[in-house]
């Protein structure tokens, strides 16, 4: 598998379903062994996959040190990218804990530490991982733009931001991508930044497309998620809401059926539908997994079934919020009327 279609990100040309590598080292229990971290790795090169995603925070560091070793003989084939602006700070009780910090000062601090966990002298494409309200995001975004004319860097990202502000930051300098939540199940973009990264020429990079797992039909069960999954602490995914969700899976495998997918390989083709200005960033620790969500890249759907597909998931019909309070509080992106936080 080596033919994927590929789309336009600033200045690179990527494959449209690129890999999130987030999971190999953080955020769903207990990660995967180094080596099988690896494995997925060379299985998506090997498959033609030409956009890796990590940043700062992923296992504290760790997933950069993972990530670039590997990547590192195939820099000319494939854009790397990494994040800043939200990393793991040790504390004066020995304690590393997550801290959103936009200041310039930490921002270069975090791309300098970046460069060395990866091993390279140059992040092709650098995102705010997450926009810190106590400071300006033309501070904040103007730092970064200075990392650009250095060289450290080559084009600039934002995470989880709104449409206004990512208008504001754009004015400061060009904006290459904006990644955020884009799924079946999560469609906040579709209140003001998918249209205004179409206006303004901005790739939209949709993480979590598979809906962290939900959309796959491969997670029944929500009662046993382990220490250290986030998805335990976010409202959609506590047993009564879950349940209710799973209600939506049946007539999802109706349409994939027609579709000739399985429920991830369609999940991943709605989102690609959306626009040639999206890109599709799912992840995972499984190979198998990682050759199907690339299939998804080839499924075609006709207006018919998009349709229905859209009024299946209209975003009320969705139990609980994506995130619970205090997470939601830290990103900027839309909400619609009826979330709750």
């Amino acid at each position: 598998m080596t033919n994927l279609s590929t789309r336009h990100l600033g200045p690179f040309s990527v494959s449209a379903v690129g890999l999130g590598c987030m999971n190999l080292s953080h955020a769903y229990g207990h990660p995967p062994s180094p080596e099988q971290g690896k494995a997925v790795l060379h299985a998506a090169l090997d498959a033609g996959v030409t956009l890796f995603d990590t940043a700062a925070l992923y296992g504290f560091g760790a997933n950069e040190s993972l990530v670039g070793p590997v990547l590192k003989s195939h820099r000319n084939h494939i854009t790397l990218a990494s994040k800043c602006g939200m990393a793991g700070v040790r504390g004066e009780d020995g304690v590393v804990r997550r801290v959103i910090d936009g200041h310039p000062k930490t921002l270069r601090r975090n791309c300098e530490d970046s460069l060395q966990r990866l091993g390279t002298d140059v992040i092709d494409l650098y995102y705010l991982h997450r926009w810190d309200r106590r400071v300006p995001i033309e501070e904040s975004v103007g730092e970064m733009s200075r990392l650009v004319e250095e060289g450290k860097v080559r084009a600039l990202g934002l995470s989880e931001i709104g449409a206004d502000t990512l208008r504001r930051a754009h004015a400061t300098f060009p904006i290459a991508a904006l990644q955020s939540e884009y799924s079946l199940w999560s469609r906040n973009a579709e209140l003001g930044t998918l249209q205004a990264c179409k206006e303004l020429g901005i790739a939209y990079v949709a993480f979590s497309p598979l809906g962290r797992a939900f959309l796959t039909g491969k997670l029944q069960e929500v009662e046993g998620l382990v220490k250290g999954d986030i998805r335990a602490a976010m409202p959609r995914f506590a047993p009564e809401a879950y349940a209710k969700n799973l209600q939506l899976l049946a007539p999802m495998q109706s349409i994939a059926e027609r579709a000739d997918c399985t429920l991830a390989e369609l999940a991943i083709a709605w989102v690609l539908h959306q626009g040639e200005h999206v890109i599709a960033l799912p992840g995972t620790t499984s190979v198998d997994h990682l050759h199907e969500d690339l299939r998804g890249g080839a499924v075609r759907l006709d207006a018919a079934l998009l349709a229905e597909l859209d009024d299946l998931f209209k975003p009320e019909r969705i139990q609980g919020d994506r995130y619970a309070v205090a997470s939601q509080r830290e990103v900027d992106t839309e909400k619609y009327a009826f979330e709750t936080v």
